[in-house]
């Protein structure tokens, strides 16, 4: 449930359970989230025979955001076991991802986001350089198709 109060939270302390109840270790960690969110489109309608001359604007479709997360490479195939799920066609392999934002002392979550009938659309890995110094990173980007926050 959000807990409100007069400064904002600081972003960098989050949980993410990628539908499997875990969100320790590094198979839940990640570094960035980014695009959580939804829109509502709107229809313009005007009849012929009104007076006034503008359109109505009547709320349509929701539609949500693409989410898109970061983490270093460990040696994990999770992700990709999930997204093979998809891939072959598994009627069970959406899930409900959540994301709680926690305070600084890690004591509460103060905000939780919702992705519901959630499925990877999209995973990267790199890029790779020999002479880098950088930490191998993974990214895939989350479909879902509805978003609930508390």
């Amino acid at each position: 449930m959000a807990v409100l109060r007069d400064r904002p939270y600081v972003q960098f302390n989050f949980l993410v359970d990628l539908g499997d109840g875990n969100t320790e270790g590094p198979e839940a960690g990640f570094q960035e989230i980014s695009g959580i969110g939804m829109e509502v489109t709107l229809a313009e309608y005007r009849n012929g025979n009104e007076r006034e001359n503008a359109v109505r604007k009547i709320s349509g479709l929701t539609r949500a955001n693409n989410v898109t997360l970061k983490r270093g490479v460990f040696g994990s195939l999770k992700l990709y076991q999930w997204l093979d799920d998809i891939r072959n066609g598994n009627q069970n392999a959406m899930r409900s991802v959540t994301i709680q934002l926690q305070n600084e002392d890690h004591s509460a979550v103060v905000q939780t986001w919702r992705l519901l009938n959630a499925r990877i659309i999209k995973h990267t890995s790199g890029p790779m350089n020999a002479r880098g110094t950088d930490v191998a990173m993974e990214e895939m980007v989350l479909a879902y198709e509805r978003l609930e926050m508390e």
